[in-house]
């Protein structure tokens, strides 16, 4: 039997075994779509809603509808989204930012954050704008066996705490990402003895994965990017904060000026792609982890090292493979590349890029740029070599990228069959 029927049998096989989880993530995916749909039919959406607004924005409607929507389907007071809001990092930035003032500790209870914030939080003088210039503390507590570390959370509040910050997603870590659950047993016992502490997640990757959002189990603000999930694939651009209305309106003054707020920010010609993608949202993101069971599967059976392992619940897109050495890992990250519907002609190779300790590989053939909830790969090339994979429009596109990954890897003598 030679490679391609070996291949077609792996990619077969992992089908079948995976329909169970494919059915699974089919309801939750309804579910999701229900809360969606009775938010558009219950805010009444027009056609006319998708005219949007110039310079100022002053009485955009299509805008505040779509903030509206997103406040109902998150289980927020108020909703912030916006085309002004650039990443999921600018998202995140605009709530600590404008939350937190001179004294006040910022207290991460899922270890380091995203290695893109590093500037954000402050490490030096040096760091112009960070929370440490304004003076601003920040202290982490580390999982535990993969499990919030209650105690140690609970030591590490002091008088100074004014916001604990939850990443749901993983990042570039090899912890594994938190479910809703396991958010909401946190909060509740952070809460009962600290009711006036603000907690925040960082729910990028993780919209639309389980039938519940972090506001649901007791966050009082969250962010996110429309490049990512509730942007299904769809919007262009804008991220996203969701959370109590006083919370909410701090943050919009920082995005905009004290005042004026959510009043301001035009629209342009953004909300057709921003409503449709929301509409999209539920399916597209199941497609995604659909595709990142597949690829967890099919690495499992090649004694690789994938992380979730697909048997695991799923909480948000992110699939990470760890592979034998920097080699293999670019000629995997290479191969997504070269599976892509854009760029595919373009071969990435690890560099420094702002924001990062280690060179980085990426591979993102998108049709936006930098869009997480297509079919990306990318790593920091240091040991254990992990690559971390995310997103997928439709499975087919993964499966199409996993035969062309593993067809290489198998001429290279990589793997074995």
């Amino acid at each position: 039997m030679n490679n391609e029927e070996k291949i077609l049998n792996i990619m077969n096989g992992a089908e079948e075994a995976l329909q169970p989880y494919f059915k699974k993530n089919k309801d939750t995916a309804y579910k999701n779509f229900k809360k969606v749909m009775a938010a558009f039919t219950e805010h009444s959406v027009t056609e006319s809603d998708f005219s949007g607004t110039t310079g100022y924005g002053y009485d955009d409607v299509g805008r505040d509808k779509l903030e509206e929507i997103y406040r109902d389907v998150f289980k927020a007071e108020d909703a912030l989204v916006r085309t002004q809001i650039i990443s999921g990092t600018h998202a995140i930035s605009l709530v600590l930012l404008s939350l937190l003032k001179h004294g006040d500790e910022l207290l991460y209870i899922t270890g380091q954050p995203y290695d893109t914030l590093e500037k954000v939080i402050g490490n030096s003088a040096a760091d112009v704008g960070s929370l440490l210039e304004m003076g601003v503390t920040f202290n982490t507590v580390d999982l535990k066996d993969d499990q919030f570390d209650t105690e140690a959370v609970l030591n590490s509040i002091s008088g100074k705490t004014k916001i604990v910050g939850i990443q749901r997603s993983r990042g570039y870590s090899s912890r594994k990402s938190m479910n809703i659950d396991e958010i909401e047993e946190v909060i509740k016992t952070i809460k009962d003895k600290h009711p006036e502490i603000i907690v925040f997640v960082d729910n990028c990757y993780g919209e639309f994965a389980e039938t519940r959002e972090p506001l649901e189990a007791g966050a009082d603000i969250m962010a996110g990017s429309l490049i990512k999930n509730p942007g299904g694939g769809i919007a262009k651009m804008g991220g996203y904060v969701a959370g109590k209305e006083e919370l909410v309106e701090r943050v919009s003054y920082r995005l905009t000026v004290p005042g004026v707020g959510k009043e301001m920010g035009a629209s342009l010609n953004a909300l057709t792609d921003m409503y449709q993608g929301f509409f999209m949202a539920p399916h597209t993101v199941m497609e995604s982890i659909n595709g990142a069971l597949m690829m967890s599967y099919v690495f499992e059976q090649l004694n690789m090292k994938p992380s979730p392992r697909y048997t695991e619940p799923r909480t948000d897109l992110i699939q990470s493979v760890s592979f034998n050495n920097e080699e293999e890992m670019i000629t995997f990250t290479q191969m997504i590349q070269k599976a892509s519907p854009v760029n595919a002609r373009f071969m990435p190779i690890p560099d420094l890029i702002p924001g990062y300790q280690n060179p980085v590989i990426m591979a993102a053939g998108t049709f936006v740029q930098g869009a997480s909830l297509e079919l990306s790969a990318d790593g920091p090339v240091r040991a254990p070599f992990t690559v971390y994979a995310q997103g997928g429009l439709h499975i087919e596109h993964v499966k199409y990228a996993l035969e062309m990954s593993l067809t290489e890897l198998a001429e290279k003598n990589m793997i074995e069959l």
